[in-house]
């Protein structure tokens, strides 16, 4: 997630250089082409008009969409915060008098399966959940799929023996029991999110027309401008090309990159209080910023 709300003239370039070059390389050829390969060829001014309306509600649609994919991703993981610290302290407070070496193990056990559920959503080896998972838990979950939903019968599992146990009342179990569905919704959200590809044909098309525009522009002002349509033609194309490339940086908001939900902080923001509620004495770091403190993981 950024941090910063401004990016200096040199990390756009980093972001966009090789568009830019691509297109003033097609501005360059449109422009000779118009001037010297076809004189006698005239583009309206109304033409590229046309299709730069065009283009702009393809690109409000699209940024407006990937906009709307990552916030609700940043409502899911906020409500796994919440819902989280819900957990440690009703397993905690509920059970007074229980096995608190298995209240214990309940509560590391959800940060094992924020730490999988992180990991199956950006398609890593992450491996972090083992360590706070005991050595039977493992041998249970080898050959499931969905480690996070594995991991989350175990609790239901634990929370049955509480109750079975009588270690909790049938209110409380039922409020840990909604606890638990509620993270299987967070689970389920997220993946829906993951797994949608944004159409692929609705971005391809999107690009070559803006690619078709700025031959337009460059072929319809050169006339009247001369080389200077060369520049203007960039111009135009970078405004719209990085317009799109910004909506495109919100379309899959679980990405380990700038735009993306910083799963790794939320998690270890998690982590720490969830640590720090079983009074453990060894709590990791935050996390820190990246880039110069301009984005968080």
């Amino acid at each position: 997630m950024l941090l910063r709300q401004n990016l200096t003239i040199l990390r756009v370039i980093q972001i966009t250089w090789r568009i830019d070059l691509l297109m003033i390389a097609l501005c360059t050829a449109a422009y000779f082409l118009d001037t010297m390969g076809l004189p006698n060829l005239q583009i309206p001014a109304a033409l590229p008009t046309l299709l730069g309306t065009a283009l702009a509600f393809f690109i409000a649609f699209s940024s407006n969409q990937g906009y709307s994919r990552w916030w609700e991703a940043r409502i899911i993981w906020g409500g796994l915060v919440n819902d989280s610290r819900s957990w440690a302290r009703n397993i905690l407070a509920f059970t007074t008098n229980g096995d608190p070496q298995l209240m214990k193990r309940m509560v590391r056990r959800h940060i094992a399966f924020l730490y999988a559920l992180k990991a199956a959503l950006r398609k890593d080896d992450d491996k972090q959940y083992t360590a706070y998972l005991q050595v039977g838990e493992l041998e249970q979950l080898e050959g499931f799929s969905n480690l996070p939903n594995a991991i989350l019968d175990l609790q239901a599992r634990d929370l049955q023996q509480l109750s079975a146990e009588e270690q909790i009342d049938g209110f409380r179990f039922l409020a840990l029991n909604n606890l638990l569905k509620d993270f299987c919704d967070g689970m389920g959200k997220s993946e829906r999110i993951n797994n949608t590809v944004f159409p692929t044909t609705y971005v391809y098309f999107t690009k070559l027309f803006i690619w078709i525009l700025v031959v337009f522009i460059t072929m319809a002002i050169s006339e009247s401008v001369g080389p200077a349509a060369i520049f203007l033609g960039w111009l135009i194309g970078f405004v719209f090309h990085t317009t799109h490339i910004n909506g495109m940086s919100l379309m899959n908001p679980f990405e380990g990159k700038a735009a993306g939900i910083p799963l790794n902080s939320i998690t270890r923001t998690i982590e720490i209080n969830l640590l720090q509620m079983l009074g453990e004495t060894h709590i990791p770091p935050p996390e820190k910023p990246v880039n110069h403190d301009e984005y968080i993981l």
